[in-house]
C-alpha cells in the first residue's frame, strides 16, 4: 500500500484522487478489500444520536462528493461516512489547478468550489448502496447563487436528499465559494435556521441535522453559534472546515496559494474549537474534523468533546491503514 502513495504522489492530486478511488472500487468489487484490510475489527459499537456506529471514525465530506465509492470505502472500516458537499445543480467548481498536497507538512490547499454532479445524481448512488452503516450527506449552495437564494439551494437539497440519507450537514462554512462564510453572522444564520425549521416540519424530517462551521470564526462568534443552535432543531456541530489561515505554514510557495488549508496544522484549531463549544454547552453533539494525522491526534478530538471524528487528509496521505491504527485497541 505504502508503494502506490509514493506513485500518488507523482501524479497530479486530483487524477491521483480518482485513480486510488476508483481502484478501491475495483478491489471492494472483486470482493478484496475484506481480505486486505482484515486488521479492522469493527468493534465499540454504540448507539449516538439515535444511531448505531460501527465504531468512532467516519470519512470528513469531500473525500467522495458524489457518493460513487460508499461501499467500498464502508468496507475499509469507517464506523460512518459522510458525502458530498453537494448542490442542486451540478457545477465544475474552481479552474484547476485548485489542489495543492504538502506532504512534508502534511497538509492540503484546496479551492475546490464545490465541483459535484448535482443532488440528483446523488441520490441516484444512495439509492444503490450496499454499505449497512451511518451515511451522511453534506450539503452546499451553488456558486450561481446569491442571498435568499442559496438558503433556497440548501432546502432543495434537504427535500431531495431527506428519504435517503441517515444525517444531513448544512455546510456554510467553505471558503472557496464567495460569501459562503457571511452564513455565520448572527441573522444570516438565524434565517437559515428558520428556514431550515420550516422544511423539516414540512417534510417530517426526525433525524440529525448539523451545521458545519469555521475555524476561522472569533470565540464570541463560535459562542453565539452554540447559543443559536441549542436553541433549534439543528442537531449539534460539524468542528471545523478548512482554514484560510497560512501562518503555520512553512512553504513560502504554497502559502500564496487561495484555499482552504487542511492536514496537521489545522490540527490545534479545529480542536481549540471543539473544546470551546464543549464549554459554551456540554451536550451539544459535536463532530470533530481537522488535521487527524494519527490515533493520538484521534483522540485529542475526542478528548476535547467531540462524539465522532473524520479524516481526510490524513487519509489521503497516510492511506487506509491510517484507519487500522486508529480504530483497532
Amino acid at each position: 500500500m505504502n508503494f502506490f502513495l509514493k506513485i500518488f504522489r507523482f501524479l497530479p492530486p486530483e487524477l491521483a484522487h480518482s485513480i486510488s478511488l476508483n481502484s478501491l472500487n475495483f478491489l471492494y468489487k472483486l470482493k478484496l478489500l475484506g481480505v486486505l484490510n482484515k486488521k479492522v475489527i469493527n468493534q465499540n459499537e454504540q448507539n449516538i444520536f439515535g444511531m448505531k456506529f460501527r465504531n468512532k471514525l467516519g470519512t470528513a465530506a469531500g473525500l467522495d462528493k458524489n457518493g460513487d465509492y460508499i461501499d467500498a470505502l464502508g468496507a475499509l472500516g469507517f464506523g460512518f461516512l459522510e458525502v458530498g458537499t453537494v448542490t442542486p445543480k451540478p457545477q465544475y467548481g474552481n479552474p484547476k489547478p485548485r489542489i495543492f498536497r504538502n506532504y512534508s507538512e502534511n497538509s492540503i490547499i484546496n479551492r475546490l468550489g464545490f465541483n459535484n454532479k448535482g443532488i440528483d445524481y446523488l441520490v441516484n448512488n444512495l439509492k444503490k448502496r450496499k454499505y449497512e452503516g451511518v451515511v451522511g450527506v453534506n450539503v452546499g449552495a451553488n456558486k450561481s447563487s446569491n442571498g435568499n437564494q442559496r438558503i433556497e439551494d440548501y432546502l432543495l437539497c434537504i427535500d431531495k436528499i431527506h428519504r435517503f440519507a441517515d444525517y444531513i450537514t448544512i455546510n456554510i462554512s467553505s471558503p472557496n465559494t464567495p460569501d459562503l462564510r457571511d452564513l455565520h453572522l448572527k441573522e444570516n444564520l438565524q434565517n437559515l435556521i428558520i428556514s431550515v425549521e420550516k422544511k423539516v416540519a414540512e417534510i417530517k424530517y426526525k433525524k440529525p441535522i448539523f451545521l458545519k462551521i469555521s475555524p476561522d470564526e472569533t470565540n464570541e462568534s463560535i459562542e453565539m453559534i452554540v447559543d443559536l443552535v441549542k436553541n433549534s432543531y439543528i442537531t449539534g456541530l460539524v468542528a471545523t472546515n478548512t482554514t484560510i489561515d497560512k501562518k503555520n505554514l512553512t512553504n513560502e510557495k504554497l502559502k500564496k496559494e487561495d484555499g482552504g488549508v487542511s492536514g496537521q496544522p489545522l490540527m490545534d484549531k479545529s480542536t481549540n474549537k471543539i473544546s470551546l463549544i464543549r464549554s459554551k454547552c456540554s451536550d451539544i453533539p459535536v463532530i470533530g474534523v481537522g488535521g487527524v494525522m494519527s490515533k493520538d491526534d484521534y483522540l485529542s478530538k475526542i478528548n476535547a468533546g467531540a462524539d465522532l471524528v473524520q479524516i481526510y487528509t490524513g487519509f489521503i496521505i497516510k492511506g487506509p491503514n491510517l484507519i487500522n491504527q486508529i480504530v483497532r485497541d
